[in-house]
């Protein structure tokens, strides 16, 4: 289906790899072409909320960290170097569905039974890319970067933020590679319920995502932020498992994701009905190939008359990829970052024909410009008073390690 879906200029490749939960909603989505395009550049959410109300049909696109320039007034002035525009939906002229074994396909030009024979046609093996190591630079070094953590927590005990999340880039340039393969790489080492290939012309993303950003089922929204990490022993299952409780038991990763989940909270309130905001699970761990995460969901039920658009308002950015409280922290991440995050802590989904909805965050993700080749990758993690800078580091390094392996030729 994916190699299938890259004759395409545009196309989005939704998969969560088998993972199932009480929220659950769809096995893998395939979207291709385009017939109708959203792509605003001023007014962007009064726009887009026009846009959703003439649609009754599938839309797919993205939402770059940069609307929160519209949002809050503050927009960026680093370089982008992959260059995704700051909203972008499409209406495909096919999506395919995929549960368990049944395939769906539902065309608006040609036959159903057309598209899935040159679906069948098509190579299941993913172009080879070249074998050779692509080395990465940071756009920080380890020194700023620890002075920079300083820094924050120096604002921290001012009183200025209680929890921001800080990134960094890592990037490497004029690298030819084949997206595909290093997708089938990415996913191979690590699977994960959020996983996308999304083209856009000539700009690719290759997302492992393990985050939630928002679903809307029927009335009901939910979010579902991950705050808390700890690598994983696939080695020995008993200090699996203790590094399970450790994470758990872990005051600093539970003063974070509690932080996260107030924010979520305050932002749901202000378009779900009073009274109906909860916590469905505080401080659940999950595993995922690399490492255990920490997750809690959050939920509410929408008040009448409400659009992704003023759900986009109210949370946008997701909490668990800024801080607390929101808008000053968005102004530390301008100050201390050094790259437009552009797409990366963005969301990457899809609104089917019923209204429904489903974003992810976008992390653990390579970013590619083919027409420039250049490409990158970002990791970041949330600072408060009790982080530890060295560790800090060390958390992006186990972040991005798997990407890198990627890059390094690896998918084991």
């Amino acid at each position: 289906m994916l190699n299938w879906a890259n004759r395409f200029n545009i196309y989005s490749f939704l998969d969560n790899h088998q993972y199932h939960s009480s929220h659950h909603s769809v096995e893998c989505l395939v979207a291709v072409g385009a017939e109708t395009i959203f792509n605003p550049t001023e007014n962007i959410l009064p726009a887009f909320a026009g846009f959703l109300a003439q649609q009754k049909d599938w839309l797919f696109g993205h939402i770059s960290y940069d609307l929160k320039s519209e949002i809050e007034g503050l927009p960026s002035h680093h370089p982008d170097f992959i260059g995704f525009p700051t909203l972008f939906f499409y209406r495909p002229q096919t999506v395919l569905q995929l549960s368990g074994t049944a395939l769906t396909i539902s065309s608006l030009n040609g036959h159903p039974a057309d598209t899935f024979n040159s679906i069948q046609s098509c190579d299941p093996t993913p172009p080879a890319s070249d074998n050779a190591s692509i080395q990465t630079n940071a756009r920080i070094s380890k020194e700023d970067y620890l002075s920079i953590v300083k820094q924050l927590q120096r604002h921290i005990l001012r009183g200025d933020c209680y929890e921001i999340n800080f990134c960094q880039e890592f990037f490497a340039e004029q690298v030819a590679v084949s997206p595909l393969s290093l997708y089938a790489r990415l996913t191979a080492m690590s699977p994960t319920p959020f996983a996308c290939f999304y083209k856009l012309e000539d700009q690719y993303l290759l997302c492992a995502s393990p985050e939630r950003y928002l679903q809307k089922k029927g009335n009901t929204l939910i979010s579902q932020p991950i705050k808390g990490t700890i690598k994983r022993d696939l080695l020995n299952e008993e200090a699996d498992k203790q590094l399970i409780a450790r994470l758990q038991q872990s005051e600093k990763d539970r003063s974070e994701n509690v932080m996260v989940v107030d924010l979520v909270r305050n932002d749901l309130s202000r378009v779900c009905k009073e009274g109906t905001v909860e916590v469905e699970e505080l401080f659940g761990v999950y595993s995922f190939p690399q490492v255990h995460q920490m997750i809690s969901t959050i939920k509410g039920e929408l008040k009448e008359g409400i659009n992704l658009a003023d759900v986009l308002k109210a949370s946008f950015p997701m909490g668990s990829m800024t801080g607390a409280p929101k808008r000053r922290v968005l102004e530390l991440i301008e100050q201390f970052e050094r790259t437009k995050r552009g797409l990366y802590s963005g969301a990457v989904g899809y609104i089917d024909p019923e209204g429904n909805y489903d974003f992810n965050v976008v992390i653990r993700s390579l970013f590619y410009n083919a027409t420039t080749r250049y490409l990158n990758y970002q990791v970041g993690g949330g600072i408060t008073f009790y982080s530890d800078a060295e560790k800090e580091y060390e958390e992006c390094l186990l972040k991005a390690s798997a990407i890198q392996q990627v890059l390094n030729g690896q998918d084991r």
